[in-house]
């Protein structure tokens, strides 16, 4: 089958589907899209809430619980444990299905009806405030990763020990404000960096040590802005320098913008795969519009998925995953898993389900389900009821479809409507990705939420903090600070912010001023130094070299791009 040009129902563009998602379509028995690709994934991340986190009651055992859903939900909340508890069973919640009415109007009656866990939380200690983490003790305030200590205001960061504003950091410790990092320790304000150690404002390093506003260093020690030196002459040099101070630090970064731009930037950051377009990816083969992924093999259209094979259409998953399609948030052994969201561990044949979990299998619009099987709306059947009614409901989604009140048709294969999704879009990673006003996103079918006023006051302005950590003694932690932004900003500023006891030992050990910025807008400024989810089409800029390649870069910007030859040749 050649490729056909389609335009997508939400945003009218025109995209393309291959010869090859016709295939896995038809393996996975779905139809053709008609949202495109960027359009589906706004879909599905608005489904999932990563960095908000609420004050609330357990709507079962009634206790102050910390929850990612708000206080006015239309849908029970209950804490981690009644959720997991024998005081409610899914089925509990079950309906017939009624084939006069779309499936997508009964499946959101039955989510509005069953228990949702406040946190995603699972053999954690001590870290009440955190969410879709796993494995993980003394954390606060991080999100998507596991098995990580003593960290705090971190996204991503995996196996790591001692991270403060990191993203996405593997193996990390002692990181901090640092992106994209591997195998590395004592970094400060460093990106893209590996096997490294010793790095402050250091861009694209590879088995480097003690280096200060260095850039494309692989294998070296002893850079001082951008120039070799002794052991003696650099450490003689570093004496100079001094990251405790909040004016120097600024000064630094300007300086390491600058630098960053100068470097060369290679045209996508892979290792060790072959046949692979996207970015950030690494043991990985026969990939497409794929980023920040691992040990992927034949997947296409994915962000923040490791270890999947045969997949299309997937964010934030992980550990063995095989035949899925259209899913936000799954992983562990999930397989077969079809237009569903928060699936796992162990969970296969499933279709539009909602944090269904447990070696649940076999599951059509169900919601909230433990170790279940052979149910449609939460209903439990035989397994031949089953196998009986669900082609009956497929063919019915077709014929009594779902339209919007923007006239966008839902059908069997399609993801669940925008109106669907429990969180507001300001709190879901869809908003950072795709940011709409929010008279737009409810336009398009979207809740919002807006700030809640904070009640705190104000007790020290960032402008009259102490310049330099040798000067802040332990009363810092009594006060509450005000964000230099003062709400004014688009990064959900909760306009104040307070230090701990941790975090302040933290920046005394590493020599680090205080932050002037609450941790939502931290997050935000690192959010936007990365590069986008998109591709484009351009040529090496190193003169003479013909090779093209799909990148990151958008051609407007001002880096220098190489292809990976010529990268290879000038850094490695």
């Amino acid at each position: 089958m050649d490729s056909v040009f389609s335009t997508c129902q939400n945003c009218k563009n025109q995209f393309t589907i291959e010869p090859d998602d016709f295939a896995f379509y038809k393996k996975m028995e779905v139809p053709p899209p008609t949202f495109c690709p960027d359009c589906r994934l706004q879909r599905r991340l608005a489904r999932r809430n990563e960095y908000s986190f609420h004050k609330r009651k357990c709507d079962l055992c009634g206790k102050d619980i910390i929850s990612m859903y708000p206080k006015k939900t239309g849908f029970p909340v209950y804490c981690r444990g009644c959720w997991y508890s024998d005081r409610w069973d899914g089925p509990d919640y079950g309906k017939d299905y009624d084939f006069s009415r779309s499936f997508f109007e009964q499946f959101k009656e039955l989510q509005g009806r069953v228990p949702r866990v406040a946190l995603q939380v699972d053999n954690c200690v001590n870290c009440e405030y955190a969410n879709q983490i796993a494995n993980c003790k003394n954390c606060y305030l991080i999100s998507s990763g596991s098995d990580n200590e003593d960290s705090m205001y971190s996204f991503r960061i995996l196996n790591s020990k001692s991270v403060l504003d990191g993203f996405i950091i593997l193996r990390g410790e002692d990181c901090y404000e640092s992106i994209e990092i591997l195998e590395s320790s004592y970094l400060k304000f460093s990106e893209n960096c590996a096997g490294s150690t010793g790095l402050s404002f250091c861009f694209d390093a590879r088995g480097s040590q003690d280096c200060f506003m260095a850039s494309n260093i692989w294998n070296r020690k002893h850079v001082f802005r951008n120039e070799k030196c002794t052991k003696e002459e650099y450490w003689e040099k570093m004496k100079s320098i001094d990251t405790g101070s909040h004016e120097n630090v600024v000064a630094y970064l300007k300086e390491f913008s600058e630098m960053r731009r100068r470097a060369l930037h290679k045209y996508a950051y892979t290792k060790n795969v072959k046949n692979a377009v996207g970015n950030t990816l690494s043991y990985s083969k026969d990939c497409y519009r794929c980023f920040n992924g691992a040990d992927l093999e034949n997947c296409r259209y994915c962000l923040f998925v490791n270890e999947a094979k045969d997949s299309m259409d997937i964010n934030n998953g992980c550990c063995v995953m095989e035949m899925n399609y259209e899913v936000s948030t799954m992983g562990v052994k999930a397989s077969n898993i079809k237009l569903s969201s928060e699936a796992w561990p162990e969970v296969r044949n499933l279709t539009y389900c909602d944090t269904c979990r447990n070696g649940s299998h076999d599951l059509f619009g169900c919601v909230g389900m433990r170790k279940k099987e052979y149910c449609i709306l939460n209903k439990q059947y035989s397994k031949e009821e089953y196998e009986e009614l669900v082609p009956r409901i497929i063919k019915q989604m077709e014929e009594v479809s779902y339209t919007d009140k923007k006239g966008r048709r839902y059908v069997y294969g399609e993801f669940f409507p925008a109106e669907l999704s429990p969180f507001p879009y300001n709190e879901t990673p869809a908003y950072d990705y795709f940011p709409l006003s929010k008279e737009d996103a409810i336009d398009q079918g979207y809740i919002w939420a807006d700030v809640e006023s904070s009640s705190h006051q104000i007790t020290v302005l960032p402008e009259n903090l102490p310049d330099h950590i040798n000067e802040v003694d332990d009363s810092i932690l009594k006060e509450i600070i005000g964000c230099g932004h003062k709400g004014e900003c688009r990064d959900r500023c909760t306009s104040a912010f307070r230090i701990v006891s941790d975090e302040l030992q933290f920046y005394r050990r590493m020599n680090l001023p205080l932050p002037r910025l609450c941790p939502n807008c931290r997050y935000y400024a690192r959010f936007r130094t990365r590069n986008p989810i998109q591709l484009w089409h351009r040529q090496c800029m190193n003169p003479g070299c013909p090779n093209e390649f799909e990148t990151s870069y958008s051609p407007e910007r001002e880096e220098t791009v190489y292809c990976e030859s010529c990268y290879n040749a000038e850094v490695v």
